[in-house]
């Protein structure tokens, strides 16, 4: 069972969001939060297994609440944003404090129901257009200052999962990238799991972020 812990400010979205995630097989409410700091007492409180939190909120916003709850040893929380703009300037924040993706709210609510379970799964799941104003914010940023250390970690990686890494970065599915390379699905999840152990990264949407910082994917090729 998933256990959800839904946090927006706005009662209409986070009771609808509850009504709809309780009615799925195999997903529970654990709590509804009003705001970031109600979230994180909530959560420390009923350990969800994910929490759907809203970026702009009172009190503390999602972005504080993220680093509040994902700051601790080896957090087996997974934390899905919620948006109500895909150009949200939280969204590179986030991934970096350890979220494992962004939905837009006004998704249809068969694609919300796909997005907790894919990050219970420890999945990432990021929209296209937040993937693209990802890859377009890059575009813009001077080279990361700590880019050294960056690229001599990639150099724990063998040539092949340096290739499934800069795939993982263009948004490929393992099941895509099995195809892409003409390898089995195990054998693409192994590698995939091999590379967080490797570079200490929570899930792909850090494996993301770590690829264009490092430099081994750039904006635009």
């Amino acid at each position: 069972m998933i256990r959800c812990l839904i946090a927006d400010d706005q009662a209409m979205v986070r009771e609808g969001f509850g009504a709809l995630l309780g009615a799925q097989a195999g997903i529970t409410v654990a709590g509804l939060a009003a705001d970031g700091a109600q979230a994180v007492k909530l959560a420390r409180e009923k350990q969800p297994d994910v929490v759907l939190m809203d970026v702009r909120m009172p009190v503390m916003d999602g972005l504080a609440a993220a680093r509040e709850l994902l700051s601790g040893p080896a957090s087996a929380l997974r934390l899905l944003m919620l948006t109500t703009f895909d150009l949200d300037e939280y969204v590179y924040q986030a991934l970096r404090a350890g979220a494992s993706g962004f939905l837009l709210k006004d998704a249809p609510s068969a694609e919300l129901v796909r997005a907790v379970r894919v990050v219970a799964a420890g999945d990432a799941l990021l929209a296209p257009s937040v993937t693209r104003r990802l890859i377009a914010d890059y575009a813009r940023r001077p080279p990361p200052a700590g880019r050294a250390a960056e690229t001599a970690a990639l150099s724990q990686l063998t040539p092949r999962e340096a290739e499934v890494l800069t795939l993982i970065a263009r948004g490929l599915s393992n099941t895509e990238i099995g195809e892409h390379l003409v390898i089995a699905g195990q054998t693409t999840k192994t590698h995939v799991g091999r590379i967080l152990m490797k570079l200490a990264l929570r899930d792909r949407a850090q494996a993301v972020v770590f690829a264009y910082e490092s430099g081994l994917v750039t904006p635009g090729e």
